[in-house]
């Protein structure tokens, strides 16, 4: 299982994406991207994901350097269409408008739709809260089968379906909460599968309906489901998601016909807290409420109370200083991605040892 530092899987990723057909720019913001998911612990959004997207090009189910559609330009509401375009680069784009419109009109509602794969959601967030932004966001994921099971169903209607929230502080988000609506997101049952180790109690059902810990069918054959968490709540939270993001936002949905690839579509607001009062005060409040959360006396099992974006905080101190591991079914399909490309086993081993050590 081979060990990297943040800056050698950064050359492999942007190498890749750049013989994907993007330009420097937008292969310099897929690398950041994926490689900060990497970072934060989410190795589900992170570099594992370059075979899909080489497969998702080689399908013209991707399309790099993209130019986004305007639909609507009204005030405090923005439509965009990505086109499916390379979602870590046209997801920024438009959150980036967002934000400028929020610092205009106090706040943003976002409608973005038909984006290729955005990622990790978080990274949009984390986006917003280093301009004083709140941040919400409901997603869908669409455009292949579906994966999650709702709650009561014993085959699957949906996707993984994202729900997002941040608010700022002194140093990116004083508080993130960053989360598939299913137990775990599929990209973590891929890992599991690629590791060959089971998933964890209460997170998928197999192809008759009922519990497993066996990632295999699930990635290989497609079959069974990931179940939503917590219940009715999450299953609830799920069918939201796919409401705001498809029916509100315009975006596909899962009851629209499959063409195999990935699509994101996203309604967000974002909202500059300096019109809502004073941000020192604000501030000094979301602060205290992290303090008296965390003043709580941790229960059996914990060693300390967390607040949502702390643990992703740790992963990526633990990861810059100590490197990412890949799993070597990870990293042997990345090679695999890679060559289908015309990239050779030279060049592929010299990004990977850029600058190691």
């Amino acid at each position: 299982m081979p060990t990297l530092p943040p800056h050698a899987l950064k050359a492999v990723t942007h190498l890749i994406a750049r013989r994907m057909g993007s330009e420097e720019g937008e292969a310099a913001q897929v690398a950041d991207h994926l490689v900060r998911a990497n970072l934060a612990g989410h190795d589900s959004h992170g570099v594992g994901m370059l075979p899909t997207y080489v497969r998702l090009l080689h399908a013209g189910l991707l399309v790099p350097n993209q130019t986004a559609e305007t639909v609507l330009d009204a005030g405090a509401l923005l439509v965009i269409d990505a086109r499916r375009g390379y979602g870590q680069r046209m997801a920024a784009d438009a959150v980036k408008r967002a934000i400028a419109r929020a610092k205009e009109q106090g706040a943003c509602v976002l409608a973005f739709r038909n984006s290729s794969h955005i990622g990790r959601i978080g990274t949009y967030a984390e986006l917003a809260a280093s301009q004083g932004c709140a941040f919400t966001a409901f997603v869908n994921v669409a455009d292949h089968h579906d994966v999650q099971a709702t709650w009561g169903a014993a085959e699957p209607r949906l996707g993984t379906n994202p729900f997002c929230a941040a608010v700022p502080g002194t140093d990116g988000p004083a508080v993130m909460l960053d989360m598939a609506s299913t137990t775990i997101a599929a990209g973590k049952a891929r890992v599991a599968y690629n590791k060959g180790v089971p998933v964890t109690d209460g997170c998928m059902i197999d192809a008759d309906g009922n519990p497993t810990n066996d990632p295999t069918g699930f990635i290989r054959d497609h079959t069974g489901a990931l179940r939503a968490f917590g219940t009715h709540k999450g299953s609830g939270l799920a069918v939201m998601c796919e409401i705001m993001a498809s029916a509100v936002a315009g975006g596909q949905g899962a009851f629209h016909e499959a063409k195999g690839g990935v699509l994101n579509s996203m309604l967000a607001t974002v909202i500059d807290l300096s019109k809502l009062g004073d941000p020192g005060k604000i501030a000094a409040d979301i602060q205290a409420v992290k303090s008296h959360v965390k003043s709580a006396r941790p229960g059996p099992g914990f060693d300390e109370v967390l607040t949502p974006g702390e643990p992703e905080k740790r992963y990526a101190a633990k990861r810059t200083e100590q490197g990412i591991e890949v799993d070597d079914t990870t990293w042997r399909d990345i090679r695999a991605a890679a060559e289908t490309l015309g990239i050779t086993a030279a060049e592929f081993d010299q990004a990977a040892g850029a600058n190691r050590g």
